[in-house]
């Protein structure tokens, strides 16, 4: 698979891991808030009830009138009324945090100045007041001035509410509650562990009370624990299957296309071989035509400089006349269709290409040839314009030709040296393809075609040329057979027709390029195919 798609997929599990990260702790933080808003509501309530509780004390503690109109006296501190002395022993055991009740009959008889102000407070706002805030001890007194006694609680803070010391559920204890009186130190009624390395969030509630102005804080840290490892993992399972599945999907994908492309280069190769066949056909029977047609005209001539009575003789002037007209006909039959398969509009098909990209494409197509036959390839560049050996970097150039026929040249030269080594032990098989430019006037001769792979002489030329070298490490091509390569029907494997290097050549010449074959040293075959460059 390409670096793309890699990329994507990458970016794929990524943002499915953060969009279930984000999911995770969207909930947990609506949970927390949820919670953070009952314990504010639960606190609230009691602050209320607080309130409620110092107002009833207050109305039990009503002096009594008697007959005559007159109120009794309070004595000792104590009230008259039964019911008060009731309730404020009942109080404690009812509400848990209520520690105590304390009652004077007086504001200045508070026991410190801060319960005397806080009655003072009271008495003028109508409401209950704090007083003696103890925020390490976790209580308050809370006092209300009444007539003819003022009542006060002493709440404990952790026992607003009933149950577990927990009032967030928290298994990695990371919730902390805390209520805060204004800049007073807070107190704590759940106690988290703050991690440096968590996100942190908190919310902040003041209590829905006059007389207990207090703060909720509730904080929270979200840590490794609380991300959604199970989903996570399942994701990116899942994510590992579809790419396993969309490289499978890719592999079959190039195979058809591969095949496709090699189907299509069959039925060209089919369709240019017969027309060569064609080509050739017309070519070697012309020539006994042409005989044909010239015994048949000097038997005329004879003929008629010797004139022959008899009754056979207008007979055979007549068959030698019709013999000349129908091989004059054949003959341009086979002429017209030489004309017709040498594609004489194939000049209008040339185009501007690149030269390493046809190879690319090629070698691709042959890719499971080249792993069936574990041949070792090189695809290089050319190191001298007067070598005939490549290293380096390809390099790639734009040449005028035709697409289809110069990956059909290509294809030919790579199919050719890979049947040539099959002849080699698998270890030692080697392909070598070079790709680059070389000025137009170094070039093979005819020398090399004829049986002399070492001649070779500089041809003057202008501009550079588009060079594509197939080399291999087989036997190479014997001398004998050097100056045949590109004969139609001439071959030296058996079962072969002796076409593909006649239409490689033919396919060259006609846009414009030239085909070498020379034998490599120490052993194997070079082809060596030059194309004329774009201009530019």
């Amino acid at each position: 698979m390409s670096a793309r798609w890699w990329w994507i997929w990458a970016g794929l599990v990524t943002s499915g891991l953060l969009l279930l990260a984000l999911l995770r702790l969207q909930g947990l933080y609506a949970g927390f808030e949820t919670d953070a808003r009952i314990v504010h509501r639960l606190l609230s309530q009691k602050a209320a009830q607080h309130d409620t509780m110092l107002a009833t004390l207050n109305l039990l503690s009503l002096d009594v009138r008697d007959r005559t109109g007159q109120t009794a006296p309070l004595t000792g501190g104590q009230s008259n009324t039964n019911a008060a002395s009731q309730a404020e022993q009942r109080l404690p055991a009812l509400y848990p945090q209520v520690l105590a009740v304390e009652r004077s009959v007086s504001d200045s008889a508070w026991t410190t100045a801060a319960q005397q102000q806080a009655a003072a407070s009271s008495r003028q706002l109508g409401r209950p007041v704090l007083a003696d805030v103890r925020p390490e001890l976790g209580s308050y007194l809370l006092i209300q001035a009444g007539v003819p006694v003022s009542h006060g609680l002493r709440i404990d803070l952790h026992r607003l509410t009933p149950g577990a010391p927990d009032w967030i559920d928290s298994s990695d204890g990371a919730t902390r509650l805390s209520l805060r009186l204004g800049d007073a130190a807070a107190h704590l009624l759940q106690a988290g562990r703050p991690s440096p390395w968590a996100w942190h969030v908190v919310l902040h509630k003041p209590l829905a009370s006059a007389s207990q102005p207090f703060e909720l804080v509730a904080e929270r840290w979200f840590g490794a624990a609380d991300l959604p490892w199970l989903g996570a993992g399942v994701w990116l399972l899942c994510c590992v299957g579809l790419l396993a599945g969309l490289r499978a999907w890719q592999r079959l994908r190039l195979g058809r296309q591969r095949a496709e492309e090699l189907l299509r280069l069959g039925q060209v190769a089919r369709l240019n071989t017969l027309g060569e066949l064609a080509a050739g056909m017309a070519h070697e029977l012309n020539q006994p035509l042409t005989a044909v047609l010239s015994s048949t005209q000097a038997a005329l001539r004879l003929l008629s400089d010797e004139p022959h009575e008899g009754p056979d003789v207008h007979l055979l002037r007549q068959a030698l006349q019709h013999a000349v007209a129908q091989a004059k006909r054949a003959s341009e039959v086979l002429k017209r269709l030489r004309r017709m398969v040498e594609r004489p509009g194939s000049a209008t098909q040339v185009q501007p290409l690149s030269l390493l990209g046809a190879v690319h494409d090629t070698l691709q197509l042959l890719e499971p040839e080249l792993r069936s036959r574990e041949v070792k390839l090189q695809l290089t560049g050319l190191l001298h314009p007067n070598s005939t050996h490549a290293v380096g970097q390809p390099t790639d150039t734009q040449v005028l030709a035709d697409p289809v026929a110069l990956q059909q040249v290509v294809h030919n030269l790579l199919m050719n040296a890979l049947q040539a080594l099959e002849q080699v032990p698998p270890g030692g098989r080697e392909l070598t393809v070079g790709v680059g430019r070389r000025p137009a006037r170094v070039a093979m001769t005819q020398h090399a075609q004829q049986g002399d792979p070492g001649a070779a002489a500089e041809v003057d030329g202008v501009g550079d040329l588009g060079v594509v070298e197939v080399s291999d490490s087989g036997p190479g091509i014997s001398p004998e057979a050097l100056p045949h390569v590109f004969e139609p029907f001439y071959t030296t494997r058996a079962g072969g027709l002796g076409l593909g290097l006649s239409l490689c050549e033919t396919l060259v010449t006609a846009m414009g390029g030239q085909l070498v074959a020379a034998n490599r040293s120490p052993r194997g075959a070079l082809f060596t195919l030059s194309l004329a460059r774009t201009p530019g």
